[in-house]
């Protein structure tokens, strides 16, 4: 048996386990990148041939590997920066995949006919000062959080043990709980279950005919779901902070769970709503606690974007097409990938000289006002520049960099991306801890990381009604800030009496006080100078001694 110190034999073996452990990131690294910005780039080269249209792809297959190289660094870390991972999974894909497909293809979508070619190139150009600004201000964030680190002992105040965190008041929970069972029966009753489960189609048809105004049928579709969907975020973290009542709080979670799957459910429902629930309630179900379970998720979010998105719609509709032209193929003429397109329909919105500065910003801050009363109230920046371009049909995206060009031009794009980065990156700092402390950021970052997905291909105007429900919700369960002192300073007595040994039991059959009761009185305690031991004889005499 080695009689070597065991110390320093943990330490060496904790050493060891930490560089293996390293050595399997860098190495999960190293395939990840080779993958995402290197395989599935040369694969698109290889299997779309270049029609010539212009060398403006070059730039973008260039997004592609760029945001490869992030994704997999975010996947490697294993960390809650989802801000930070959903922006760039858009990217990857809708300003990097998509366009890149359709310029060498020739064969853009279909919604936006009659692109100049000329065009390809300043958009491409655009986007990549987006995407550096972003990076400038992400690094800004980066350097205000290591000089905060310095002057607070090496970690944000987030970052500590025992910090305060915004938690969720119960009485709240519930009631919004209840309001959101409200809204979604009232949706559901209103849409008719059958129709809901029918198709997409369908389902519009009957919310069209319900609410005809398009402001009025988007709110009502948005108190359906975001009450509800906060509410079982918020119950499912006072559930795990409650001592009592938990079994009841499991089935109200179920019962609520299920009438929110009927209102998004996969067949009626946009897939970005579809997959900002799913994500919603699987980080609830607990997909965030362990660096593992992010990888996963991270993963399989990249996953269903590239290869489940293209062809979900396929089945949603009355006559299912099952055609296929290949993974790349699905991005072919596809209207789900107009985005590049309306940047470009944007710069050529400013190149003739319409932009009105900050009228579309105006929009959407004010969405909440009345046409009757805001007769020249900005309509959605998609819908300007379908209008702009004479097309037929105007329910088209505007992304964010097209959101900045009609609202002052490229000075825009690079102050909205700078002031971007630097948001995302401090929202993602709270995020990194808040799934573990079960607080408010927790909701946050099941909702809008993946939310953002929407905001960012916009148009704004039409989403900010929904992010102002879902804010809306989120701070009507936040906890005030005593009850918060008092829940963080309860749940500190709790981990420290876990720690505590158990205090001995006491002999409840002789009164207190009496010294008989002592397992040694003091008539048997030893005199002044004798050992408080016994000598080695004495041991050896006694049953038991060695």
């Amino acid at each position: 048996m080695s009689t070597g110190f065991p110390l320093r034999d943990g330490r060496m073996a904790e050493r060891n386990g930490h560089s293996g452990r390293a050595h399997a990131a860098a190495i999960g690294g190293v395939v990840l990148v080779a993958f995402f910005a290197g395989v599935i780039p040369l694969l698109l080269v290889v299997d779309v041939p270049d029609v010539g249209r212009s060398w403006a792809w070059t730039l973008t297959i260039g997004v592609a590997v760029w945001a490869g190289v992030r994704l997999s660094l975010l996947i490697v870390a294993g960390e809650a920066r989802l801000f930070d991972f959903f922006f760039w999974l858009f990217v990857y894909i809708f300003m990097g995949l998509a366009p890149t497909v359709q310029m060498r293809s020739g064969l853009l979508s279909t919604t936006t006919p009659g692109m100049n070619p000329d065009l390809d190139v300043p958009t491409a150009v655009i986007v990549w000062i987006g995407l550096l600004c972003y990076e400038l201000g992400r690094l800004a964030a980066m350097l205000r959080e290591r000089t905060l680190r310095a002057h607070q002992g090496g970690t944000l105040r987030a970052e500590r043990a025992g910090h305060r965190v915004t938690g969720v008041s119960r009485a709240r929970t519930l009631i919004l709980l209840a309001l959101g069972v409200v809204f979604s029966a009232y949706f559901v009753l209103k849409i008719g279950v059958g129709t809901l489960l029918s198709s997409r189609d369908t389902a519009f048809a009957a919310r069209q005919a319900a609410w005809p105004d398009p402001a009025t049928r988007s709110v009502m579709y948005a108190l359906a779901i975001y009450p509800l969907l906060v509410g079982v975020g918020a119950l499912a973290a006072v559930r795990r902070r409650a001592d009592r009542h938990r079994a009841l709080y499991l089935v109200i979670l179920l019962a609520a769970t299920v009438l929110l799957l009927v209102v998004v459910n996969p067949v009626s429902s946009a897939r970005y709503s579809l997959g900002t629930v799913w994500f919603a309630l699987i980080v609830y179900a607990g997909a965030m606690l362990t660096a593992r379970r992010r990888r996963i998720v991270m993963g399989a979010a990249i996953a269903g974007l590239i290869f489940v998105f293209p062809i979900a719609d396929a089945f949603r509709r009355v006559t299912v097409d099952v055609t296929w032209d290949g993974f790349f193929g699905e991005y072919k003429g596809s209207p789900d990938y107009d985005a590049f397109w309306q940047i470009a329909n944007a710069y050529s919105f400013v190149h003739d000289g319409l932009v009105v500065p900050g009228q579309q910003a105006l929009g959407m801050l004010f969405f909440w006002v009345p046409r009757a009363i805001w007769a020249d109230k900005p309509v959605d920046t998609g819908i300007l520049l379908a209008n702009y371009r004479g097309y037929p049909f105007t329910n088209l995206s505007a992304p964010l960099w097209a959101e900045a060009l009609v609202n002052g031009g490229v000075i825009v794009v690079a102050v909205a991306f700078l002031a971007l980065g630097y948001l995302l990156r401090r929202f993602d700092t709270r995020l990194v801890p808040a799934f573990a402390d079960n607080g408010l950021w927790a909701i946050v970052g099941a909702i809008f990381p993946v939310y953002m997905l929407i905001l960012l291909r916009g148009s704004l105007l039409q989403a900010s009604g929904t992010v102002t429900i879902a804010v809306a919700c989120i701070l009507f369960v936040a906890q005030s800030a005593r009850a918060g002192r008092d829940a963080t300073a309860a749940d500190a007595g709790r981990r420290l009496a876990l720690r505590l040994p158990a205090p001995r039991p006491r002999l409840a059959d002789r009164p207190r006080g009496d010294p008989s009761r002592s397992p040694t009185s003091r008539s048997a305690l030893p005199p002044s100078g004798a050992p408080s031991h016994p000598s080695g004889d004495d041991a050896r005499g006694r049953p038991g001694g060695s």
